[in-house]
């Protein structure tokens, strides 16, 4: 079903892919996962690893399952599961399962859930976890507009350990 490959063979447009399409950011274990749909991100290069950034307003369920965990994952699912896509960026898995509400079918690598019905998977190890504050922003009116309620987002990087694709 999946192939591994090297995340430097990744044909990946992080503007189109996260911003446009958007991915699940997934943690948790076999007994229990949640999961979160974002559209704000990035890929690049720190430390001298391939890494993925996320980022999670505070009061977000599945903040608790990246926090507890070595690894999450970021899954980026075809367009035909945006239905999905926007089911879990509004459920809460608080409330309800929502990857069974969304029927999703989760699986397991190394210690990271994520998505059989996804086209591209990356595994994520943790390596840094941060906190946007206001005092950063450098503009006023980015604050005010995306920030009404001060719940600054926590930032997450993970080193990207596992590069899964479709074929």
């Amino acid at each position: 079903m999946f192939n591994q490959i090297d995340p430097k063979q990744l044909d990946f447009n992080p503007f189109g892919r996260i911003g446009h399409q958007w991915m699940l950011i997934t943690a948790g274990n076999s007994e229990k996962a949640n999961t979160m749909t974002a559209s704000w991100g990035g890929a690049g290069v720190l430390w001298n690893k391939n890494v993925v950034t996320c980022y999670v307003r505070p009061q977000r369920y599945t903040r608790e399952f990246i926090d507890a965990s070595e690894y999450f994952s970021v899954s980026f699912l075809p367009e035909q599961y945006r239905k999905q896509l926007v089911y879990c960026g509004r459920v809460s898995g608080r409330d309800e399962d929502k990857m069974t509400g969304a029927g999703l079918t989760v699986c397991h690598e190394k210690e990271a859930p994520y998505f059989a019905e996804a086209e591209t998977v990356l595994i994520c190890r943790k390596i840094y976890v941060g906190e946007l504050k206001p005092e950063g922003i450098v503009y006023p009116a980015d604050d005010a507009a995306n920030y009404p309620e001060k719940d600054y987002h926590i930032v997450y990087i993970g080193e990207i350990t596992e590069a899964l694709t479709k074929s």
